[in-house]
């Protein structure tokens, strides 16, 4: 989301881009200032009260205005200067002047959260829907800085709910982003609407290795409700207003990344918890990727069980990758794990509690995981492979593969035994062998783990004929 910086405001308009703009906007004539002119600005500017007065006695244009526009009123709301601002409002000032980016000392002063300025300048007739040139409303800084006592003001003075700003955001889209449930429920009150939707665009994203066109996606975003948007910040507060108030647990963005699987990506227990407790269905997967797979991901005990309770299927297969920024450590699913259960993946990041839950709970252990891949790296062929769920025990399966949220190193042989004897336990084969030949005891030798390799040559197993 843009966040517009809290920052004077004659400075913002400074930039290259604001200079562009104003090329490009018509704004009503400015009247010069002279020396008064500029006299009472910097009075207003460092809060000069007399000054300002004498300067008005004397003549001074009460809307003078500097080269971006920024006038003394625009000074006054910014210092939240309340006694200035009065002076050079009964002096006549134009409570609706708008710098070249469209601020108006309105919006000064819903930004600094000061209820005392917005009264003054709501009681002089200030327009509360005067917008920013990409939309942003007072009521949307104002929800945004979490000050319910402005947003109530604005709305009492006729402030409207479903104005929209950059990539179609509401002022509710705001409160919640920025995890203000007081000003969420004071805007629901005042008829937001909680289906609203942000605007949908696309980009091409990629996952390594880069130049694979199949690698590459176009992939849509956007398309959130508020919902949406206090899932990916966890405002389980805001959220259960939102679903008071007729919100879809299933609400889906336009990649068709559900509010569940949102929360569970980001880690958010609560919020997934109570999504699954109202109805939200555990298996919506229609981007390709399920909460589980999140919550595997995560090394989540109690989100996998959570899940797990509220019937999500434990045999949910991956159904495609994710992109990644470049050199970055998000968290992603890449293309060799595609095809993949959550008992495989557990097994293949040695998560043996996470196993045995799964398998409780119904996953497949049997289940082998033959996917067709390009590797990241020098290798520039494509691959196969297929692997059993003990195979990806003990580290085969994934060329180089990155565990998403590490373990405890110092217990990895320690897991990966006990992931081994899992498996066996519940009838993986020891000796079957992948696409080169390799059998599992040869993946625990190449890694070292003594440990294992003593186990699996007690329950008879053979190196492959690599």
């Amino acid at each position: 989301m843009r966040v517009q910086g809290r920052r004077p405001v004659v400075t913002v308009v400074k930039s290259f881009i604001a200079a562009a703009l104003v090329a490009v906007v018509t704004l009503a004539p400015r009247p010069a200032t002279g020396q008064e002119g500029d006299a009472l600005l910097a009075a207003a500017k460092h809060r000069g009260r007399d000054d300002v007065h004498a300067l008005l006695q004397a003549g001074a244009p009460v809307d003078g205005a500097e080269a971006d526009g920024t006038t003394a009123l625009h000074w006054a709301s910014y210092r939240d200067d309340l006694n200035t601002a009065e002076l050079l409002i009964d002096s006549g000032a134009n409570v609706d002047a708008a710098n070249d980016l469209g601020v108006t000392p309105l919006w000064v002063a819903a930004e600094n959260g000061s209820s005392a300025m917005v009264r003054a300048l709501l009681e002089a007739d200030a327009n509360p829907n005067a917008a920013l040139l990409l939309g942003e409303t007072p009521l949307m800084v104002a929800s945004r800085a979490g000050a319910p006592q402005v947003v109530e003001q604005l709305l009492v003075g006729g402030a409207s709910t479903s104005a929209t700003a950059a990539r179609g955001q509401t002022a509710l889209m705001w409160a919640v982003a920025q995890r203000h449930p007081d000003v969420v429920d004071l805007l629901l009150q005042h008829g937001a609407d909680v289906h609203a939707r942000s605007d949908v665009w696309s980009q091409v994203m990629a996952v390594p290795p880069h130049g694979r066109p199949e690698y590459n996606s176009d992939v849509p975003h956007g398309g959130n409700t508020a919902l949406m948007f206090a899932a990916r910040v966890g405002d389980l507060a805001s959220a259960k207003l939102l679903v008071a108030s007729g919100a879809d647990v299933n609400d889906t963005d336009a990649w068709g990344v559900s509010a569940t699987v949102l929360a569970a990506h980001s880690g958010y227990l609560p919020l997934v918890d109570f999504l699954l407790e109202n109805g939200a269905d555990p298996n919506l997967a229609t981007a390709g990727f399920a909460g589980l797979h999140e919550a595997v991901m995560r090394r989540d005990e109690a989100m996998v069980t959570t899940l797990l309770d509220h019937g999500a299927d434990p045999n949910i297969v991956l159904k495609t990758w994710t992109p990644t920024r470049r050199s970055s450590r998000d968290f992603n699913f890449p293309p060799v794990l595609v095809g993949a259960t959550p008992f495989w993946l557990a097994a293949r990041f040695a998560q043996p509690t996470l196993m045995r839950l799964l398998a409780e709970h119904g996953a497949d252990p049997l289940f082998s995981h033959d996917v067709e891949y390009t590797p990241d790296g020098y290798y520039s062929g494509q691959q196969r492979e297929t692997t059993t769920t003990l195979m990806a025990a003990v580290g085969m399966g994934g060329r180089r593969l990155r565990t998403w949220v590490p373990g405890d190193r110092s217990k990895l042989e320690e897991q990966v035994l006990e992931s081994a004897k899992l498996a066996v336990e519940l009838g993986v084969a020891v000796n079957a062998v992948d696409i080169e030949g390799r059998t599992a005891l040869d993946g625990a030798t190449a890694s070292g783990y003594d440990t294992v390799v003593e186990f699996l040559i007690e329950h008879g197993a053979q190196p492959g004929s690599i």
